[in-house]
């Protein structure tokens, strides 16, 4: 089948359809967008037109859902699991593995990488896969259960994300209990103060993974219960999340360690959480300056039109606000030692900042101010 029939097919299906580089899964474009707009035909035609016999990716997500199984040994506990899997279209990865396609009609589902807890991956908002006829170190994709044997999103990935964690919009249960209070209502994911940081990465990293050593574990669930917290969160929600989140864990804290964790809490820097979790990538997180590329949270994107308006130590200050310290409340000392200025000219900058009308955090002495 020609690479145009492939794309037409995708697009009849109402997938969204984006562009990778040549022999390879990385994107050829800005492809956030595509998770919630479907391009044109005439716009994919241009990519296929514009970069080099690029691979093809389907967002995965509102329209599709798919089990990336990357080890082939356990796809006889998948199948017993999810006996849909076994007939809906399959592709055949490079690995070797396989992606199982379902289709979705709208459901919001979270991607995970333990599905079922067998170390699946479900990919699912925020995700996509490379599709055939795409090819990478002269392997090409390919269906082994062709896009007409696709199945419907089976209702027990459904049950199983509602029954892990809170925050999946997906719509489908109503008035559920989960652990400490947390209850599921239509159309919203939480009854109990609204969730707040849902758009932060390092929070849904945590949440993503395992935590199977025990170093490894202690330091997320304190990171991620004083994250909740930084976010605005209340401290008693913040506790209902970890211990929800604990009880899906390998090996579990008990009650008394999930309690001295809540004991105390701190305002963590990226660079900090960075520091005391090296899994955590910073790379999609629309908060930071991420080489070159700044997100639309960014201090000095949200407030590009007054920059003309600034004189040049007000400039310096923001410039560090925005790229090294972005996403971050620094102290008044580490803003002197990193702008070269007397600590005196930093103060006069900072509040020349504020009158102008720039939400700046920093702190003094401990204090934020």
């Amino acid at each position: 089948m020609a690479i145009k029939k492939f794309i037409q097919e995708y697009f009849d299906r109402g997938f969204s359809l984006i562009p990778l580089k040549n022999n390879s899964k990385v994107p050829a474009i800005r492809w956030k967008k595509y998770q919630y707009t479907k391009a044109s035909l005439k716009e994919i035609e241009k990519w296929f037109i514009t970069f080099d016999d690029p691979n093809i990716a389907l967002i995965t997500g509102l329209k599709l859902v798919a089990i990336d199984a990357d080890d082939p040994s356990k796809l006889p506990e998948l199948f017993k699991r999810l006996p849909e899997a076994e007939k809906t279209t399959r592709v055949k990865t490079k690995r070797p593995g396989y992606h199982f396609y379902f289709s979705n009609d709208g459901h919001k589902i979270r991607s995970t990488k333990n599905l079922f807890g067998l170390g699946i991956e479900l990919k699912a908002n925020g995700n996509y896969v490379v599709a055939p006829p795409s090819k990478i170190d002269n392997f090409t994709y390919q269906f082994l259960i062709p896009l007409s044997q696709i199945k419907p999103l089976p209702e027990k990935i459904i049950k199983y994300l509602e029954g892990t964690l809170p925050g999946i919009e997906t719509g489908i249960k109503e008035g559920g209990q989960v652990p400490d209070g947390v209850e599921y209502k239509r159309k919203k994911a939480l009854s109990l103060p609204r969730y707040s940081g849902l758009k932060v990465s390092c929070i849904k990293q945590i949440l993503d993974r395992d935590l199977r050593s025990n170093k490894e574990r202690n330091e997320s669930l304190f990171i991620l219960y004083n994250l909740l917290i930084q976010n605005n969160n209340k401290k008693e929600y913040a506790r209902s999340y970890i211990v929800l989140k604990n009880k899906k864990i390998s090996r579990p804290l008990s009650d008394e360690e999930i309690k001295s964790i809540s004991e105390k809490s701190y305002n963590y820097k990226c660079s900090t959480i960075r520091d005391r979790l090296p899994y955590i990538k910073c790379e999609e997180c629309e908060f930071r300056f991420k080489g070159g590329r700044l997100g639309m949270k960014n201090i000095l994107v949200k407030n590009i039109r007054k920059l003309s308006g600034l004189d040049t130590k007000e400039k310096a200050i923001l410039l560090l606000l925005g790229t090294h310290f972005e996403g971050e409340t620094p102290q008044l000392s580490e803003l002197v030692k990193y702008s070269k200025m007397d600590q005196r000219i930093v103060k006069e900058a900072i509040k020349g900042l504020k009158k102008k009308g720039f939400k700046v955090d920093i702190k003094i002495r401990g204090k934020a101010k």
